[in-house]
């Protein structure tokens, strides 16, 4: 009976049917391509790798509000921190416009089976009201491109979403809050999904105190330093442990059980060489890819929906290799 409602729904509203799938937390991990965008000039290439490794993936944008000192000119631009220059690449050439080819075959297509293919991850490094604005401006332009909800009275009603190539998820901060959702109108549609807040005064509280609220129509995630799995985060890690694993699954189920996809970041595992070369972060180093393997293999065994990486390449083929050996177990 449950299958022949399922396909009568989908003839009736594919969307719904995609909800079912793809859109649903606890359906599918995810390599989440950590600040993946230029640093001074260097490693503009880091959107080709992302999108090399292929869909479905997230790509994460960090967005800083650059003043011209001459001109007075204000716009936002992609950093990790300031002070900017004004060479940086705007969120619109360096990421809207990279991915259109994916997108406009991806429409072509219709098949939703698998969308979103492209989740895009705003870190918000300055929320400038201005800065925010421009940002929702931005998306308004693309929104034929994007995963929405109509936005209700009362944020804990919960509204389906309409499912489309691009899911946009914005940060914790209530004044992301205003922007994307407060200030749009009733019936109006949101394009933006904001993140639950977490406690983080005692990393390693039971999940229910880190997090304690249900999804509501536009906080819809819940996005974790990896210091809640394991003490310290990967710079500190030591040995992987049942226990751990047991704390990782927890969370990841506190999470699906609310209604919210849930992010980890970040899990790379390199020499200290490698780190240097790349631009990426020695707090975020378990030290070698295997101790990072492990952890890419929990994560994806407890449902994980994104495991934010440096390595976009390596962490792919290994969700890759796991998804195979599971589709061979069946």
């Amino acid at each position: 009976m449950r299958i022949i409602l399922l396909l009568f729904a989908f003839l009736l509203n594919p969307v719904c049917f995609a909800q079912e799938t793809a859109i649903r937390p606890g359906t599918r991990s995810v390599m989440d391509a950590h600040n993946c965008y230029p640093y001074y000039e260097w490693w503009f290439d880091r959107i080709d790798r992302a999108l090399s490794s292929g869909t479905p993936l997230a790509i994460e944008q960090d967005l800083i509000w650059h003043i011209d000192k001459r001109s007075g000119e204000a716009r936002s631009v992609l950093a990790h921190a300031g002070p900017t220059s004004g060479n940086e690449p705007s969120m619109e050439v360096y990421f809207f416009e990279r991915i259109r080819p994916v997108i406009e075959r991806a429409l072509r297509d219709n098949n939703r089976q698998d969308w979103p293919l492209i989740t895009l991850n705003l870190d918000f490094k300055s929320e400038e009201p201005e800065h925010l604005a421009a940002v929702r401006a931005l998306l308004e332009k693309y929104r034929d491109w994007l995963t929405t909800a109509s936005r209700t009275a009362d944020v804990r009603t919960v509204e389906p979403l309409t499912v489309g190539p691009v899911l946009v998820l914005a940060g914790e901060s209530d004044a992301q809050q205003k922007v994307f959702y407060d200030d749009i109108p009733v019936g109006g549609r949101l394009l933006a999904f904001g993140a639950v807040h977490t406690r983080m005064d005692d990393p390693l509280a039971p999940p229910e105190i880190l997090e304690h609220d249900p999804a509501s129509n536009y906080r819809r995630w819940w996005n974790n330093p990896w210091s809640v799995v394991e003490p310290g985060g990967p710079s500190h890690a030591g040995s992987w442990t049942p226990a751990k694993n047991d704390r990782l699954r927890a969370l990841v189920q506190h999470a699906h059980t609310r209604g919210l996809w849930i992010r980890f970041y970040t899990l790379d595992g390199t020499t200290s060489e490698d780190l240097s070369c790349h631009g990426w972060f020695r707090s975020y180093n378990f030290g070698s890819l295997a101790e990072t393997r492990l952890r890419w293999q929990a994560a994806y065994a407890a449902g994980t929906d994104y495991i934010a990486s440096d390595q976009y390449e390596q962490l792919t083929a290994y969700f890759q290799q796991l998804e195979r050996s599971r589709r061979s177990e069946r």
